[in-house]
């Protein structure tokens, strides 16, 4: 019986170690270009091994509805992840919004609205 709860309570130990590593994106900057319609953003997240720990979906949104989801499997690179979508429908005035998700534990929502000239 004790080596069951010294087990038990090396796994509890090995868990919560491991997140504290885990974290959210720390930032997340957006782009908009009006001409082409382009969202671009950069998710800013530092880790050690973007194998193992990386953004894992990025949602994005347009007035407060998802429109986009897409799942990653793997990060860019140490420092984040950059991501660029299409988004044809957008007018002056409209917010879209990029969450980023770590595939550990956290995320990360932020804002921005175009502003498009005629």
């Amino acid at each position: 019986m004790k080596k069951v709860i010294i087990c038990v309570s090396f796994l509890v130990f090995l868990a919560s170690a491991s997140m504290v590593y885990a974290h959210p994106p720390s930032d997340i900057q957006i782009t908009f270009d009006a001409k082409t319609r382009m969202l671009s953003a950069l998710m800013v997240h530092n880790t050690s091994n973007p194998l193992s720990h990386y953004i894992n979906k990025v949602d994005i949104g347009l007035n407060g509805s998802e429109i986009i989801e897409h799942l990653i499997s793997r990060q860019d690179d140490n420092v984040g992840q950059t991501v660029s979508y299409f988004i044809p429908d957008v007018k002056d005035g409209d917010v879209l919004s990029v969450e980023g998700y770590c595939n550990i534990s956290g995320k990360l929502k932020k804002e921005i609205k175009a502003e498009i000239k005629n």
